[in-house]
């Protein structure tokens, strides 16, 4: 990995800037390399994510003393889902054919990112539209998810179910198309190491297959016992009537 960074980029037969990216010889318009090192861009992300999820759970812990661990780390889970997916996601949304260009800290961490996918900068038709849906509607709509987590809201549990379920249809989908690209087309777009493809590529985003997972198993138990416990209610009410 260190090699990667310290890469001296030249130029091409054509002209076209010379990249770590897989596949190998893949054309990427306007490409600078980062200049942050892999160790700076996940330090940046881990303290980012510190900040946010520790004030969440203390505001969480202050807001509801009654709260039950399980509520609270979900409605951390919803706030986070809130800022990776409006802030990370849509940035790439919003700058999807100009991200190889630039040098923001935001573009550097979907450089490092891409590694395990260069689809990223590539402007990819089904990541751009994934992203794009993901940023405008299950980012807004976790914050609102861990409000109703923090009022104890009665819709609390059918929109955590919408979200978990556009979630992890999104991320099956990422899966799907990058294998299938893979076991038809003999297309990889992750490099060799292990750590980008079984940490980037795996493991980032197996979260986004696991929790949402477990989430709408919850909900839907939840619902069920809800709906049960208003048929009896109705039921005693019937025959108190009778």
């Amino acid at each position: 990995m260190a090699n990667i960074d310290n890469i001296n980029l030249t130029t091409g037969d054509l002209g076209s800037p010379v990249h770590p990216y897989y596949p190998l010889g893949v054309e990427i318009p306007g490409y600078v390399a980062k200049v942050l090192s892999t160790q700076e861009i996940l330090a940046i992300f881990s303290v980012t994510c510190t900040a946010i999820l520790l004030p969440t759970w203390l505001y969480f812990r202050h807001a509801r003393r009654d709260v039950s661990t399980g509520d609270a780390l979900t409605a951390i889970w919803f706030v986070l889902c809130g800022f990776i997916h409006l802030g990370l996601e849509g940035y790439f949304a919003f700058n999807a054919h100009s991200l190889a260009s630039r040098s923001t800290i935001l573009a550097q961490l979907w450089k490092e990112y891409s590694f395990s996918d260069s689809r990223y900068l590539t402007a990819d038709t089904f990541v751009v539209c994934m992203e794009s849906i993901t940023a405008a509607f299950w980012g807004p709509l976790s914050f609102v998810c861990a409000w109703f987590i923090a009022t104890d809201h009665p819709l609390r549990h059918p929109l955590q179910s919408i979200i978990s379920l556009g979630q992890l249809y999104g991320d099956v989908l990422y899966y799907a198309t990058c294998y299938f690209d893979f076991a038809n087309l003999g297309i990889e777009y992750s490099r060799p190491e292990a750590a980008y493809y079984w940490g980037y590529f795996v493991l980032m985003n197996a979260f986004w297959i696991v929790i949402p997972l477990l989430l709408l198993v919850s909900s839907t138990r939840q619902t069920g016992r809800a709906f049960t416990a208003l048929k009896r209610a109705s039921k005693t009410a019937s025959i108190a009537k009778n």
